[in-house]
């Protein structure tokens, strides 16, 4: 095996084991050959942990991915069809003899733009900052003492638009400073570092997320007392009622209670704060959007709400937060973990987020772009 794809698979699986950073199973990393012609980077479909010698990456002609880039005839073709027509053309990039249909991460271009080894995340304690509108600011004051500071990437859709905007902003950092970012700070997004070897990328990763991390708030201390085993069970019967009476699944119903949840829950804002909406793409890809805020225990008031949010052209919710008492999870076993990941995730940023000027959520636009993409049925 290719001694930078034992590299790669290395850092991959070890970054992808934390939550924390990865966001149920979501990021993505690259390589790029010693020669500059070929880049090996995360399939998509399959978790950072998961990937082997022999799964979860494909080997990529670097031409032919900057070629897609360049190609400003893209820019004239309807969205839809333009992402297709960039997938297709990654897989006939791929020159690895793989016989798979897993395609390339959707986040080849951005990689194809960066240096040898790249870390690509969304970890909790960098989400404090994209989400939040004083994050810019305050990730300029962390990193003010470095030769080369981090670079900032304002919001742009996934895929096509935010690969131009990337390769925009990349080339006028090289210009100033004669050299790629090694930090990339993306708006309602995550985290990119990169580096010539992986040892350096994974030191570089730990000194950007330690020192995000110093910076953020202390959760208030609560004394945890989840409710009565009785309330749980009344709150998960109303829930799974509701989503049978709405989407005709009986799904198992989980309940989680932790400190961040237990300090978002005595908020009095608690409502306003999950009714701004999703922060970021994924959020409504992987887990159908926000928690739903649920103040009166009543299946018939939960199918409701759940009816409205569908009208509203969402797929029905999986998390419910429930006034006074806790989190609760809809799913099924192979999405259930994933749910658990965002909803306590998006919990946790938005405490840390009202530090920093407040939240900025994606906007009504920006929502309907990923429903339009990502999300039609």
């Amino acid at each position: 095996m290719d001694k930078v794809l034992a590299d790669l698979i290395k850092i991959s699986n070890t970054t992808g084991k934390d939550p924390a950073l990865t966001q149920a199973a979501g990021g993505n990393t690259s390589v790029k050959t010693s020669d500059g012609k070929f880049m090996f980077i995360k399939a998509s479909g399959t978790a950072l942990k998961d990937m082997n010698a022999h799964r979860g990456w494909r080997k990529l002609r670097l031409d032919k991915v900057i070629g897609v880039i360049k190609d400003k005839c893209l820019a004239k073709l309807p969205a839809a069809r333009r992402e297709r027509e960039i997938i297709s053309r990654h897989l006939i990039s791929c020159c690895d003899g793989i016989a798979s249909t897993a395609r390339p991460s959707v986040e080849a271009n951005l990689h194809a733009l960066l240096d040898k080894f790249i870390i690509h995340l969304h970890p909790l304690v960098v989400g404090a900052y994209v989400n939040s509108k004083n994050g810019r600011k305050e990730i300029t004051k962390l990193f003010k003492s470095e030769k080369f500071p981090p670079l900032w990437i304002p919001y742009a859709p996934p895929g096509y638009p935010l690969a131009i905007k990337t390769s925009r902003l990349v080339t006028a950092y090289e210009n100033r400073f004669r050299q790629k970012p090694a930090i990339i700070f993306l708006a309602k997004h995550g985290l990119f570092v990169t580096a010539k070897t992986a040892p350096d990328a994974m030191r570089l990763l730990h000194k950007v997320l330690n020192r995000c991390e110093n910076n953020l708030p202390i959760l208030k201390t609560l004394r945890l007392k989840p409710p009565a085993v009785k309330k749980i069970l009344a709150v998960k019967s109303a829930i799974q009622k509701a989503v049978l009476n709405t989407t005709g699944q009986r799904l198992h119903v989980t309940f989680i209670y932790n400190k961040a949840i237990a300090c978002f829950l005595h908020r009095p804002d608690a409502a306003k704060l999950l009714a701004m909406g999703p922060l970021e793409p994924a959020e409504m890809v992987y887990v159908n959007g926000t928690p739903m805020w649920v103040e009166t225990l009543s299946a018939e008031k939960i199918a409701s709400g759940m009816r409205k949010i569908v009208r509203q052209g969402n797929k029905p919710v999986s998390a419910f937060l429930v006034k006074g008492i806790g989190l609760f999870i809809a799913a099924d076993k192979k999405t259930e973990s994933i749910v658990k990941d965002f909803a306590t995730g998006t919990t946790l940023v938005r405490l840390w987020a009202l530090h920093f000027g407040g939240l900025v959520p994606l906007t009504k636009t920006e929502q309907n772009f990923i429903k339009r993409l990502y999300l039609a049925s």
